[in-house]
């Protein structure tokens, strides 16, 4: 049975990282094989993931609209299985771990039909993976709309400021919208020097969501980043990727006793 993670959280607060350590986490702790899902519509995962990637499920469905509305479309083949052999396409495979982007975000005109067609090839091919990991914006836009599936983990990914927490806070508000589709959620603080002010703890409490981990400020990750080198070769000894690891189990283990 698959096992679906979702990251969210305000730009620039190191989400990008954190998926990647969890992805190797996992893939290390044998949770494989893995699908990682590339919410964001710069699709900078596969650089921390080091893949190549090639297209984007953004511009399949533009490139399908575009047939559609030109009358090019082939003639014959069903829309829905265009998408689902377009998105295998675009799949990029490794060893252990595959990747898929969203891209950008729709244009003008009318997506519901192409979004619904992608919704269920995109959780069609999640079916095939031990496990799910989605890379979101802090809109959740990619659980709320372009998938059905189930999330059994939630990471709301905030640094330790007021701003990131009042970001946090609203994505606390869509996860009351979505319902029950979200079985445990977990704030994670990242790039945490020190204790934490008493006044941040306090915000933190109000959120009502668990703290069940900070993440420590990483000089190696500046290293990476600035010499390009994928986040998930970082050296194991690395104190944020001890970091992502105990978190990661103890959230893991919530969901399974």
């Amino acid at each position: 049975m698959t096992t679906t993670i979702a990251v969210a959280g305000k730009g620039g607060t190191g989400k990008t990282t954190f998926t990647a350590l969890l992805i190797r986490y996992l893939r290390e702790n044998g949770r494989v094989p893995i699908l990682a899902i590339d919410g964001d519509p710069s699709s900078n995962l596969n650089l921390v993931l080091g893949m190549e990637l090639p297209d984007t499920v953004g511009n399949i469905r533009e490139e399908a609209l575009q047939k559609v509305s030109t009358g090019t479309f082939q003639p014959g083949m069903a829309k829905a299985d265009y998408f689902d052999y377009r998105i295998n396409e675009c799949l990029v495979e490794s060893e252990d771990v595959d990747l898929l982007a969203m891209g950008r975000p729709e244009g003008p005109g009318c997506y519901c039909a192409a979004n619904s067609m992608l919704r269920v090839c995109i959780d069609r091919l999640g079916d095939d993976y031990a496990t799910v990991v989605i890379d979101n914006e802090a809109g959740m836009e990619h659980i709320s709309r372009q998938t059905t599936r189930d999330i059994d983990l939630l990471f709301i990914l905030s640094d330790p400021t007021m701003r990131g927490l009042a970001a946090g806070e609203h994505i606390v508000r869509l996860i009351h919208e979505l319902g029950t589709r979200i079985r445990k959620c977990f704030l994670v603080l990242n790039r945490v020097s020190g204790s934490l002010p008493p006044a941040l703890l306090e915000r933190v409490n109000q959120l009502g969501v668990e703290l069940i981990g900070t993440l420590p400020q990483d000089p190696q990750v500046a290293e990476f980043d600035m010499l390009g080198r994928p986040l998930i070769e970082m050296s194991a000894s690395s104190t944020v990727y001890g970091a992502v690891a105990e978190l990661a189990g103890k959230a893991l283990q919530s969901i399974e006793d």
